[in-house]
């Protein structure tokens, strides 16, 4: 079974340097989070990388990334291709505001993969490190994924408690997941705080090992017809709002769930998630990847032994 992999790339920096979160080195030779991420993909068995980037970042990306990872995919027989998130990628009919400056979101970035991803596939950031579990999980369920099951999903959960930052208050999907571990609905929380032995959002109190969402779903190309007729829809609802409104994935997944469209499988991993909120995080983000390989999770070079 072809299984993708689509990295959400497109809001890297159009200056590469020093600043870009998404390009801070955490491991000992350079290596970036989505160095991790993408050998941890190829381990669990995904055979195409798809980077959603922009134009005017291409010739960087390529330099930087783009053709090291490239020659690494060729050995390995791992496809790699990229397409492109623009501000005028819109429905017909649909003219960008003239005073906004930034793409639509998320679910237009995975809206760019039409005609270019024909196989199940994941779903992730750029900058977020997920661990290994959560890759093996997300292709074991794509990896059997049929044309009968196209409206089947998948969502990796992490615990809440794994996914704070020591420097800030952080945004995360809060997930509600039935007994049999199926998304029942997920809400966009914000400035969620550590507490002595717990976690909050304002008065909002929340356990350590509440599921959350880290944008790390798998579904099947099905989904890609349904983004481009919630993009319509989306145009139609946000009057007034063209300047600073978002089509997000969670977002449209939750209208999805909730309209009985699809069912999307909770697959729980206890492995840490790691990000660069704040500057101020990359320093744990090196000691943790550090730990990892002391521990033997990863070599010191990276790729040898795939």
């Amino acid at each position: 079974m072809k299984t993708a992999l689509v990295i959400m790339a497109a809001g890297i920096g159009s200056r590469f340097g020093g600043g870009i979160k998404q390009l801070a080195p955490i491991g000992p030779n350079g290596e970036i989070i989505m160095d991790y991420s993408i050998h941890d993909a190829i381990a669990a068995g995904f055979n195409k990388i798809v980077f959603i980037i922009r134009r005017d970042i291409e010739a960087d990306f390529r330099e930087v990334i783009g053709c090291r990872i490239e020659a690494l995919c060729a050995r390995l027989g791992v496809e790699v291709a990229y397409v492109f998130q623009s501000l005028d990628d819109l429905p017909e009919g649909i003219a960008v505001p003239p005073e906004r400056k930034k793409p639509w979101g998320t679910g237009q970035a995975i809206l760019t993969c039409r005609g270019v991803v024909n196989e199940p596939f994941g779903i992730i950031n750029a900058d977020d490190y997920y661990g290994r579990e959560g890759f093996r999980k997300l292709h074991d369920f794509l990896a059997v994924s049929t044309p009968e099951k196209e409206n089947d999903y998948c969502m990796v959960a992490f615990q809440l408690g794994n996914t704070l930052s020591d420097n800030g208050g952080v945004a995360r999907g809060v997930c509600q997941v039935s007994a049999d571990d199926y998304l029942t609905d997920i809400t966009e929380t914000f400035n969620i705080v550590k507490t002595d032995d717990a976690a909050a959002s304002g008065d909002l109190p929340l356990a350590l090992n509440t599921p959350v969402s880290m944008n790390m779903w798998g579904v099947t190309p099905r989904f890609i017809e349904y983004l481009a007729d919630g993009f319509v829809n989306f145009f139609k609802k946000i009057g007034g709002n063209e300047l600073k409104a978002e089509y997000l994935l969670p977002d449209f997944i939750g209208e999805l769930l909730r309209a009985g469209v699809i069912r999307v499988k909770v697959l729980h991993t206890p492995d840490q998630w790691f990000g660069v909120t704040y500057k101020e995080d990359k320093d744990s983000v090196i000691r943790s990847m550090r730990a990892l390989i002391e521990k033997g999770v990863y070599r010191a070079d990276l790729f040898s032994d795939l």
